[in-house]
């Protein structure tokens, strides 16, 4: 049955979900996008015990349908994991096209197909080897002793962190990021939900990722969206530091909450992520 926003909030607020079912990313983007979201929400004896967030027969924000719609690439969340804010007993047959469907969703969605690809989920600090993490400091050591500094995403305005975003990103891989032209406007729109670093080298900006956390009832889900260096600085691993910096302070704050940490770096399709990360099994629908 349609319901309206603020009922679809709730159900997040109250089962949780994940940063591309956020109410107010979902809200926000769709906005961009001029594309409208109708709220269904399913009821059992009076209560609600779940809602989805679609645009049409797909879930809301869907690369297919931008495409649909002429807005190829308008935003970038990546191959985000997908948590649904359904009951845990639920069992609820769900209709939508999705993709990325965490297994968070098992027994809350009866219509879920194991899907061929999987995530790749930040490891505990734990699960890193102790070479590999002395490895890590001691790099970010060596760059702050070159001249390298740690600065906040948050110190940034939206206009300087997509120019710096963008610039990096290019000259790391010779084209230009997805959503670049309309990333400033993202950005301003998911403000409170960016975190992380920016490294420098003498002033200039070296390695930036876009990172997106929100916080749920009983976990807190963090979206690696991709991220730009610049190659000349290499010798650093600046990327490979930033990593270490953005994933070591995600679950510090997550610890600091007593919550599970979801960290996703998107799909399990590079080598470099399995140093990071274990793959998860996804469904679609």
């Amino acid at each position: 049955m349609p319901v309206e926003a603020e009922a679809y909030a709730q159900a997040w607020q109250r089962f949780g979900g994940s940063v591309a079912t956020h109410p107010r990313v979902v809200e926000r983007l769709a906005g961009l996008a001029q594309i409208p979201v109708r709220y269904l929400g399913w009821e059992q004896h009076g209560e609600l015990k779940g809602a989805i967030a679609t645009w049409g027969r797909d879930l809301a924000l869907s690369k297919d349908v931008l495409k649909r719609h002429g807005k190829k690439g308008l935003f970038d969340l990546g191959n985000a994991e997908i948590i649904l804010p359904i009951a845990t007993d639920a069992q609820l047959p769900v209709r939508h096209r999705g993709r990325y469907l965490s297994a968070l969703n098992e027994g809350r969605v009866s219509t879920l197909k194991p899907q061929a690809e999987q995530l790749a989920m930040a490891r505990t600090p734990e699960d890193l080897s102790k070479k590999f993490r002395y490895n890590q400091r001691r790099e970010l050591r060596l760059l702050e002793e070159a001249g390298g500094r740690v600065r906040a995403v948050n110190e940034f305005s939206s206009a300087e962190l997509a120019a710096m975003y963008c610039d990096l990103f290019q000259r790391r891989w010779g084209f230009a990021a997805t959503g670049a032209e309309r990333l400033a406007e993202v950005l301003e729109l998911l403000q409170e939900f960016l975190v992380g670093s920016v490294l420098f080298l003498n002033e200039a900006p070296i390695a930036v990722q876009l990172v997106y956390r929100v916080e749920a009832p009983e976990w807190v889900s963090v979206e690696y969206v991709n991220g730009g260096v610049d190659p000349e600085t290499r010798a650093f691993s600046p990327g490979s530091v930033l990593s270490f910096l953005n994933t070591q302070s995600a679950w510090e704050q997550a610890r600091s909450l007593d919550k599970p940490l979801r960290f996703s770096f998107g799909r399990a399709d590079r080598e470099y992520k399995e140093r990071w990360c274990n793959p998860v099994p996804v469904f679609s629908l």
